[in-house]
């Protein structure tokens, strides 16, 4: 038997790897930390989009993470938030709550005073309102920039909206290149307006059309309503209809799949018909000439009644007997009908 020992530290290994690995994968999931830290709270007006494992950052860095929110009298939100023990905060900290990104992600900021001299902050501690900051309402913010919005282009308000959010949070950016950007965005709005203007008096002209026929819009309309419902009266009969007319094109086309060899033989019949007529169509011309003179005396002899009338003109013959033929004097009647 082979040794399995070599396989099972082999098993036992990639077990190992693939268990750290999967670790510190939930551990950046849910931001986990893995130092001693001290736990504090602070008091917003408005907690809006902050959750459990949040970051809490200072100056950028990621410091410690949200534990907790709740509701406190009522009307305000009180965060719990870790971070890392050797951490020492003022007791005049500020904290804010700002986006991580243009999708809603918070985090906490912590603002240190310019000043860091004077008491810490002690942990288990709470920060009051005073000293905290909800997140910038958004939806009102670029509320406002609504029209400005529809003219452009979905990359230019991703890149001028997550300017307006930082120059606002104060992390990076500055008013005056905001300021630059509003102003060549409103520039090239101002670069349509010719197209908007002629597009606005395009739109008068065709309101103005369609008020001037408001009745026989309205009788179209009501017509197509009148319509619309006899159908759907009708439906009955029209699904019956239908059905019928799908059973016809069913029958039509097993009669021409059956008929379709008869009915080339005939085809090619008629073909060889054709080419017969033409090489007699001097003789056929002929006859047909002498046909008109022969149905006048037909038309002639049947004109009393539905019968044909024979009268005797004239007659004659011959007959054979021993002595050889002998002839018979014939009959010849002089009326008038008969000298024509």
């Amino acid at each position: 038997m082979k040794p399995i020992w070599g396989p099972l530290i082999k098993l036992a290994v990639y077990t190992l790897v693939v268990l750290m690995g999967t670790g510190l994968l939930l551990l950046v999931i849910v931001n986990g930390r893995t130092g001693a830290t001290e736990t504090y709270r602070a008091v917003f007006s408005d907690a809006s989009g902050v959750g459990t494992n949040d970051s809490v950052k200072i100056a950028g860095v990621v410091v410690g993470k949200v534990t907790g929110v709740k509701v406190v009298d009522k009307s305000h939100a009180e965060i719990e938030f870790t971070v890392d023990k050797d951490i020492e905060l003022p007791a005049s900290l500020g904290i804010a709550i700002q986006y991580e990104n243009l999708i809603g992600d918070r985090y906490l900021n912590l603002e240190r005073p310019r000043d860091a001299g004077g008491p810490l902050l002690e942990p288990g501690s709470t920060v009051p309102e005073s000293r905290t900051e909800p997140a910038l309402n958004l939806t009102v913010l670029f509320g406002g920039f609504r029209p400005l919005f529809q003219a452009l282009e979905p990359a230019q308000v991703n890149k001028f909206a997550e300017e307006v959010l930082h120059t606002l949070q104060g992390e990076g950016g500055t008013v005056e290149q905001l300021l630059v950007h509003t102003a060549s965005l409103t520039n090239t709005v101002a670069d349509r307006d010719q197209v908007i203007g002629q597009l606005i008096d395009d739109l008068n002209v065709v309101l103005g059309s369609v008020s001037s026929r408001d009745r026989q819009l309205s009788n179209l309309l009501l017509q197509l309503q009148r319509f619309v419902s006899g159908l759907s009266e009708d439906r009955s009969a029209l699904g019956t209809a239908i059905s019928s007319i799908s059973m016809l094109t069913d029958s039509v086309t097993g009669l021409l799949v059956e008929g379709r060899a008869p009915l080339r033989d005939d085809i090619l019949a008629l073909g060889d018909l054709a080419g017969h007529l033409d090489r007699g169509k001097g003789a056929i011309d002929e006859e047909l000439k002498a046909i008109g003179p022969l149905l006048n005396r037909v038309d002639r002899t049947a004109s009393y009644g539905s019968w044909f009338q024979f009268y005797l003109c004239s007659m004659g013959g011959s007959f054979a007997s021993d002595g050889g033929r002998a002839g018979v004097t014939p009959y010849v009647n002089n009326a008038e009908r008969c000298s024509s």
